[in-house]
């Protein structure tokens, strides 16, 4: 059933989305011009890794996060337009709609056993700790929240959580961590 409302909701989107979402290739590109979209290696369902797919948001180079981020890229990231290429990913099932977001791959190790139960599910465009925080919350208390949704997954949980994040990213809430440009580093558990 929540494959189904996958493929159902990334059809929808893509048609809603598919103008939007050229306009903004073109503006990325005059922007910030090639390459237009980020890929990075995620930790996947069952700990199988895959490339997630997002608009680039920073300028390539040394430089810090925060002397790379742009105008732009700020504007991309708290309106949660940088995620629309992740509906790639939903179409060919490496992620749902709803799931723990999928992290990158250095963290694997980093993990408790109990943290690592987030891995049970999909990983998601957005999740349970998305809609209590999101990036302004611990990574315990992400973790933590990551599994509970592991624990009480239903369709009805999904719906609930897809609506509480329209409304989050409406009120463009929580979308890095205070005083920081970028989400830290989750470094493991002491």
């Amino acid at each position: 059933m929540k494959r189904t409302l996958d493929l159902i909701l990334v059809l929808l989107f893509a048609f809603i989305f598919a103008i939007p979402m050229l306009i903004l290739s073109i503006a990325q590109k005059c922007f910030l011009g090639s390459p237009i979209l980020f890929h990075q290696k995620r930790i996947g369902h069952n700990g199988r890794p895959f490339y997630i797919h997002k608009f680039r948001t920073m300028k390539l180079g040394e430089e810090s996060d925060q002397e790379r981020i742009t105008r732009w890229g700020r504007f991309l990231r708290s309106t949660s337009l940088d995620e629309l290429p992740e509906l790639w990913n939903v179409f060919t099932g490496e992620m749902s709609f709803v799931g723990p977001r999928p992290l990158p791959t250095n963290y694997k190790d980093r993990y408790s056993a109990e943290q690592n139960r987030r891995h049970q599910a999909l990983p998601g465009i957005t999740g349970w700790a998305q809609v209590n925080g999101r990036n302004n919350i611990t990574w315990e208390k992400q973790f933590e929240l990551d599994c509970w949704y592991i624990d009480n997954q239903s369709i009805m949980l999904d719906l609930k959580i897809l609506f509480l994040t329209i409304l989050t990213v409406l009120q463009r809430k929580n979308i890095n961590e205070d005083n920081q440009t970028t989400r830290s580093e989750f470094l493991g558990n002491e």
